[in-house]
């Protein structure tokens, strides 16, 4: 399964267009969205517009996307919300929490933390995919090059329950790959990337390529 990962479009229509054209040129099997979109305002504009991709799409929600996105994703049928459930795809079990506070520095999930872990927890396995929108605290989190600004749950939930993958984002300048144990953690937000392509058939460790942000 080859997984087009992007995160923090913010409702910018040339980060729509970047992922059109990476589509077209790959032609991956799905796209992950991992939280902020939109820009709270106009969001079915930005929904519209990923819709005409001729792909499905699995995502979350982040800090600036609206609280009833989820609703909003019942006009698009190609979009599934996967925050606190699992979607089975070519075999691999994806799985998502959206959500995150502003930065900087004590960012973490933001609903119902706690509750939030311990449901995703029972649903992950050595073979699942993670999809939030903070990384894990002290992994592609730095903010200034010094703060690190990750989720404390998520950090703590993928030490306990060591998924393949973590696709996550929110800290645009530390877009990139690193492992933790037997993670490998993607942040694949735009701006100074131009997005993820993540190969992963649920057995072998996922092959990770970082794309080059459109000149």
């Amino acid at each position: 399964m080859l997984i087009f990962a992007a995160a923090d479009i913010h409702g910018h229509r040339e980060r729509i267009r970047s992922i059109e054209r990476q589509i077209a040129v790959h032609r991956p099997d799905l796209l992950v969205l991992a939280g902020d979109i939109s820009r709270r305002r106009q969001p079915d504009v930005m929904l519209d517009g990923l819709s005409r991709l001729d792909v499905p799409v699995l995502l979350i929600r982040g800090n600036s996307d609206c609280r009833d996105i989820g609703r909003r994703l019942q006009s698009f049928p190609r979009f599934r919300s996967i925050h606190l459930s699992a979607a089975r795809f070519d075999g691999v079990d994806i799985v998502g929490i959206g959500g995150t506070l502003p930065l900087p520095f004590h960012s973490r999930l933001g609903f119902r933390e706690t509750g939030a872990v311990t449901r995703v927890s029972a649903m992950l396995q050595a073979h699942s995919v993670l999809v939030v929108h903070p990384p894990p605290y002290g992994i592609r989190d730095r903010v200034l090059g010094k703060f690190h600004a990750g989720s404390r749950a998520v950090r703590r939930l993928v030490d306990r329950c060591s998924p393949a993958l973590v696709i996550c984002g929110h800290i645009h300048e530390q877009a990139g790959v690193e492992t933790l144990g037997k993670t490998t953690v993607v942040n694949c937000a735009m701006g100074r990337s131009g997005g993820a392509l993540i190969r992963y058939d649920g057995r072998s460790a996922p092959v990770c390529r970082m794309l080059p942000p459109d000149q």
